[in-house]
Parts: C-alpha cells; structure tokens; sequence
C-alpha cells in the first residue's frame, strides 16, 4: 500500500469520527430515537467493516482468498452507504454541513476503492494468506482508529438494543391502549386537540405518545417534518409553521416544551442569545397563535426549570441553612443567567393570562428516562465504575422520572383549578452524591470518584453552576393539587431505569387522573 492511500483511509477516519460525534450524537441524537433503529443497524454494520479494514491496513498484507473477502467488505461497506443515504432522505431532513460532509465522505471511499483495487488484485495473485507487517508509526495510529470505530459500534449496538426495547415496551403500551379504548365507553363529540411544540424531544415524544394512547387528537410543531412522521407515527399531525394552522382550529392545550439544550456547549455570548431566543421567541409566536384563533385555548403549560430559583451557596447541606427547599413562591435571582432565562420564559408565556387562558408554569428538574437526557449516559458511567461525585457533592440535585414528568404535565392540561408555577421535581430530595450513590448502587457499584469543583468551573464556567451548587426544591403545588408520584424515591427509580428492579416494582398506580 501507497503513502497516499494511508492518507485517504486517515483524513476518511478523521471526518467519519467528527460526523458521527456532531451529527450523529450531539446534533441528530440518533442513539436516543427509536424511529433510528435501522439507521443506527446501518452504522453498526459499517463500523465494524472499518475496524477490520483499519486493522488489516495496519497489520497485514490480505493475500490470496483473504483479498477476496477484504474486497467484499469494502464493497459492502459501498452497498451500506446507499442504504444508509436511502434511509436518511426517509426519516429525517439533513442540514447542508451534513449532507456536504457525507457527500465528501463517499468522494473520499471512491478515491479509497480506486486506489486500492490494483493493491487487491495483486494481493489476490499472491500466494498465501495474512502477512504480518509493521508500518511503524502508521499501523498503531490505524490501530487506533480501529480501537476507537469498534467502540463507536459496541456504543450504537447497546443503543439499537435499547430502542428496540423502548420500541416493544410502546408496541405493549399501544395495544393496552386500544384494549382499554375498546372497553371503555365511547368519548362525547370531537376528541379534545392538544398542540405540542417540542414533540419530538426526550419529554415531547413521551408526551405525545401517552395523549395518543389516552384518544387525544395531537398537533406537533416541529423544523423537521419528516423526522417527526417518523418519530411520532401517523395518528400525529405535524406542522413545521404556525401560520398553516387556521384560525377556526380548535385546540384545548398548548404544551410548549421547546428550546436549544441548555447543558453541553459553554454559554458564550452566541450560546446565550441562542438559548434565549429559542425560548422566548417561540413563546410569543405561540402566545400570538392563541390570540388568532377563534376558539382560543383553555391552557398554556410552558416549560421552565428549577434554576429559575438561582443556586444555593456551594457546599451547603441539604439540612444547612442554605438549602431549605423551596416552595413555587420563592423568587428569582437576577443576574444569574439560569434565572433570567427561565424568568424570561415565564413571563412571556404569562402574557396569555391576558386572553383568558390558564397559565401553567413547569419547573422541571433533571428528567431522568432511558431514551434521553441525563440518565443515558451517567448508567453508562455507572456500568463502568465510574459514577461520580462533583465537588463537595453536598449540593441540591432535584431530580423528576420521565414518567412523572408526563404525569405533570397531563395534570397541567387537565387539572382546571392549577395554575401558575409548579415545582416538577420528586418529592425526595437528596444531594448530588447520593444522586451517585444510588446511580451506581442501581447498577452494582460504588460511586468512589471525585470530580473537582475547580476543574469543571475551569471547563464549564458559569453552566457548571446547576450542577455545582444546585437548587434545593419542594414540588408543593404538585402535591397540593393531589398529585401522587409514580417515582418517588430516588433508588427505587434509579433500579427501574437501570432494569434491576421486578417489572411490578416498576408500575406502582400513580398520578392524578
């Protein structure tokens, strides 16, 4: 083999590792959709193909028939990348960087296959089988970037068994539903119209599916329109523009839990503008909609977060004098960024009091579920040994099961007589360290690192804050409107998620309905 085609194989390794990371996981969240599953077959398949080929690149001469069996995986690797583009066009719409970057990904494997099919027939005369060489400096770089494509591949196989799982877990739900609808009397006139906007995120498509399932007719804002027919199945109508909705539209409830993650990129100047905008920018067009039309909607809920209350001194107990939960009538603090963006969400949404609407203001907590959000990859952590104490570790962690996050905002839509701000978070406090206690304990280790409050301010900066200092929470009016938590104990739910709990322990009768 050439130097120009180690060259190719690198830079191909190079841009394939950024797609997967940005694209793939921190853009389309591929490993949390269950409407991915074949996309994500489609990616494992292929990585395991690269982590033979980088390895044979960097160890061997492939001779006689094993030349035979490299071409054909190289030439299955080609088949992949069709089906994969195929499957990309029918269930999610690419931004132009990615479409951009996998059109130079397949330029560079047809260079690849060009200059490596005289190689392979050479290779295929020649007596023999594999040949161990040593190319230095440039067989442990491809090791590596087999080692780290073959993780890539374990990471997306244990996704695609997850989704499966969530995917079966939903066909189960689904039926007991139409069971259920079949047994109870016939709903009265049209079935009430709930319009979400944020359908497709972790909370949003947990949402949506559980209204379906209940008879509710769902519309879904969403930029991607063919992602969400995929991802929310046909019985969801989805809009990616307000304005086509007419004005004698009637809906009930306006869900609106969209927005730009807050934890991930550091808050620059650009991120917060980003964060803010995402937020407070839908939150009038929604409120504008509602003015529109002619049969204006009862109820607003529009997701806020416990860091609308700012964070507490760090290392403070959660017995100490600075971290006494709070109840929804605390106030904000101003000049922190997580309290200015939630109270500017709030006070936006508020502006539909005005037309006569409920407003219902969703103080979330860390939602912890198997598809997305914080638990997937602080188990995986944890499955590793690795679960972690961050800082002192005596600071507030307000957590909330994906379960009762549904819950709430069911109670939000359907409970006349609540209004306002409302605490999402379970009714059992704990600090952060034993949020890693109980993590680790779910999956049968220790929670034995220590992460220092001085290195993740020095990465994260001001972010770092939630989760550093934290927000100690009572979710008063949930209770006081005769909520009951499906998860309220932390260890409990943690063994739930984990799958280390009997399926019985797991379904306790629950909510306000």
């Amino acid at each position: 083999m050439t130097p120009l085609i180690y060259s190719v194989l690198a830079l191909q390794a190079l841009l394939g590792a950024f797609d997967n990371l940005w694209h793939h996981e921190l853009q389309a969240r591929l490993p949390q959709r269950v409407s991915a599953r074949r996309e994500l077959a489609l990616h494992t398949a292929r990585e395991v193909i690269y982590g033979v080929v980088f390895l044979t690149v960097a160890w061997a001469e492939a001779r006689g028939p094993w030349a035979v069996l490299l071409g054909g995986l190289l030439v299955a690797e080609l088949f992949i990348t069709l089906a994969d583009f195929m499957e990309e066009d029918r269930t999610r719409r690419l931004p132009p960087f990615e479409r951009l970057l996998h059109t130079v990904l397949t330029a560079l494997y047809g260079i690849f296959l060009a200059l490596m099919a005289p190689v392979l027939l050479a290779w295929g005369r020649s007596p023999g089988g594999l040949v161990l060489v040593d190319h230095g400096p440039v067989s442990w770089l491809f090791s590596a970037f087999a080692l780290g494509v073959l993780a890539w591949a374990a990471r997306n196989a244990l996704a695609l068994r997850s989704t499966r799982q969530a995917a079966a877990d939903a066909a189960v739900a689904e039926r007991a539903a139409r069971m259920a609808a079949r047994n109870a009397p016939a709903l009265r006139g049209t079935p009430l119209t709930v319009l979400v906007a944020g359908g497709t995120g972790f909370v949003g498509t947990a949402l949506v599916a559980d209204l379906v399932r209940s008879g509710r007719r769902v519309i879904v804002l969403s930029r991607d329109v063919q992602q969400a027919r995929g991802t929310l199945g046909p019985r969801v109508t989805v809009i990616d523009r307000l304005d086509t909705l007419p004005a004698e539209t009637r809906i009930h409830a306006v869900v609106h839990l969209a927005g730009a993650r807050v934890l991930g990129l550091p808050w620059t100047r650009q991120r917060r503008h980003t964060l803010l905008a995402s937020r407070v920018d839908l939150t009038t067009e929604l409120v504008a909609l509602m003015r529109r039309l002619h049969h204006r909607p009862e109820v607003l809920v529009a997701a806020s977060a416990t860091g609308f209350y700012g964070v507490a001194p760090e290392g403070a107990s959660m017995h100490g004098a600075g971290a006494v939960p709070v109840d929804e009538s605390a106030a904000p603090r101003p000049g922190q960024f997580a309290s200015d963006l939630c109270a500017a969400v709030e006070h936006e949404a508020r502006r539909a009091e005005a037309l006569g609407a409920r407003v219902v203001l969703m103080r979330f907590g860390v939602i912890l579920g198997r598809g997305d959000g914080a638990w997937p990859m602080q188990a995986l952590a944890a499955r590793l040994g690795l679960a972690t104490t961050l800082g002192t570790g005596r600071q507030p962690a307000p957590w909330l099961h994906l379960d009762d996050a549904v819950g709430l905002l069911r109670l939000a839509i359907e409970q006349p007589r609540l209004a306002g701000p409302v605490n999402a978070v379970a009714p059992q406090a704990c600090t952060q360290h034993e949020f890693a206690q109980a993590l680790a304990a779910a999956h049968g280790r220790r929670a034995w690192l220590r992460m220092p409050a001085a290195l993740l301010r020095a990465l994260g900066g001001e972010m770092m804050s939630l989760m550093l200092e934290g927000q100690a929470v009572a979710p008063a009016a949930a209770l006081a409107a005769g909520y009951r938590f499906r998860h309220a104990d932390l260890a409990a739910a943690c063994r739930c998620l984990a799958g280390t709990a009997s399926v019985t322990a797991c379904q306790p009768a629950a909510g306000h309905r």
